[in-house]
């Protein structure tokens, strides 16, 4: 029986990383995962597709709040109680919607780490963001991800992609909110409903992959030979694009751990 071997949360889009041994699943994804984002001054989203250097902005979070920190900038600390009482209309791929502006001094730091006039923005529970239409139910919701509640990839397909490269990537250049085990490589892409710990997912669609896979976690730097996406190309082709990964919608909310071992339903 596979089991869950890894849980990552994003709290900023598209920026980096936080790993934990346990967390909470809601609706519109695990608690806490991408609720921020940069927008420009036009209010569409800012992504390491454009700005590969957003890799090396990292996000920890406190007791009292959250820290965010970048190379050649001193480190930001707000509370997230931060009253953000103002709001404005953002852009995410063909979503519009209204969601929270933070304060000037924050906006200027991002600003500072950037280089161009961005803002933080914050989605809290009176937003909503309505999963693609022909995605999942009626009344399925997604926090500022690209395209559902949660990313799923296992070992073993990671494991089979290195075996084609030259060099070997890290998981975390596909970004998965789960890492589990498996009996072998893209075993999950036959999974529809599976049960981990006390929470059960229906398994979506297969994520399609881009160009944002051949940044470098570490350095923010891309592949000069487009990899792995140019290997994933020549087996991993699908009518939709490159596949990789699964997409998660929580149908049975509660808390998961690593370690909780995968039930197929």
């Amino acid at each position: 029986m596979p089991n869950l071997t890894e849980i990552n949360i994003f709290p900023l889009k598209s920026c980096g990383q936080i790993s934990t041994q346990s967390a909470v699943v809601e609706e519109r994804g695990l608690r806490g995962d991408r609720r921020y984002m940069l927008v420009d001054a036009t209010g569409r989203f800012l992504t390491q597709r454009e700005h590969p250097k957003m890799i090396l902005i990292q996000v920890n979070v406190h007791d009292s709040g959250l820290e965010v920190t970048a190379p050649g900038q001193p480190p930001l600390e707000f509370s997230v109680d931060l009253e953000w009482h103002r709001v404005r209309w953002v852009k995410v791929w063909r979503d519009h919607m209204e969601v929270s502006l933070g304060p000037d001094s924050v906006n200027e730091w991002f600003t500072q780490v950037m280089g161009f006039p961005c803002q933080l923005v914050y989605m809290g529970k009176q937003h909503y963001r309505a999963l693609k239409a022909g995605r999942g139910k009626v009344g399925d919701q997604i926090s500022f991800a690209d395209g559902s509640p949660l990313l799923l990839i296992s070992e073993a397909s990671l494991n089979e992609l290195n075996k084609r490269l030259m060099q070997p990537v890290e998981m975390k250049r596909f970004r998965p909110n789960l890492v589990t085990t498996a009996d072998r490589p893209f075993a999950e892409d036959d999974w529809s409903r599976i049960r981990i710990g006390e929470v059960e997912f229906d398994l979506g669609w297969a994520c399609t992959r881009c160009v944002l896979t051949t940044i470098d976690p570490g350095t923010a730097r891309k592949d000069v030979a487009g990899e792995p996406l140019m290997t994933l190309k020549g087996f991993r082709r699908g009518p939709e694009g490159v596949m990789f990964g699964q997409n998660l919608i929580p149908r049975r909310l509660g808390t998961l751990s690593v370690g909780d071992s995968i039930e197929l339903l």
